[in-house]
């Protein structure tokens, strides 16, 4: 009984963390209504079921990218009060991460997305 309760609690304390990050982040924001978008975007043009799982990939690794960057800006802002190179290649190097995710979906969104156009426009 004592596990059951410990597994609730941790998916409680997991959700809550989703919401604060949803709440506090604005990229957070951005980059869930872009996603909104391919979805959308993925339906009108009817991609199969693979590229759906493709997008749906890169766009999970961008969220979970971006939440990771949070935690880590936040980490050092917690450990670090004053300006300290560590401290910003740090939150520099998990920005770039999220950034470099991001510009990997758009190439990856570019591949599945262009060949459909180019169909409808025939």
């Amino acid at each position: 009984m004592e596990t059951q309760r410990s597994l609730i609690k941790s998916f409680k304390y997991a959700f809550e963390g989703i919401l604060f990050s949803v709440r506090h982040n604005r990229n957070l924001r951005i980059h869930i209504g872009a996603a909104i978008l391919v979805v959308a975007a993925s339906i009108f043009f009817r991609v199969n079921a693979f590229e759906m799982g493709i997008l749906g990939i890169m766009i999970l690794l961008v969220i979970c990218l971006e939440m990771i960057n949070s935690a880590i800006e936040e980490m050092v802002d917690l450990i670090i009060r004053e300006h300290r190179q560590q401290a910003k290649i740090a939150k520099d190097v998990s920005a770039g991460m999220v950034l470099v995710a991001s510009i990997g979906s758009v190439i990856v969104g570019i591949l599945i997305f262009v060949p459909h156009i180019v169909r409808m426009l025939r």
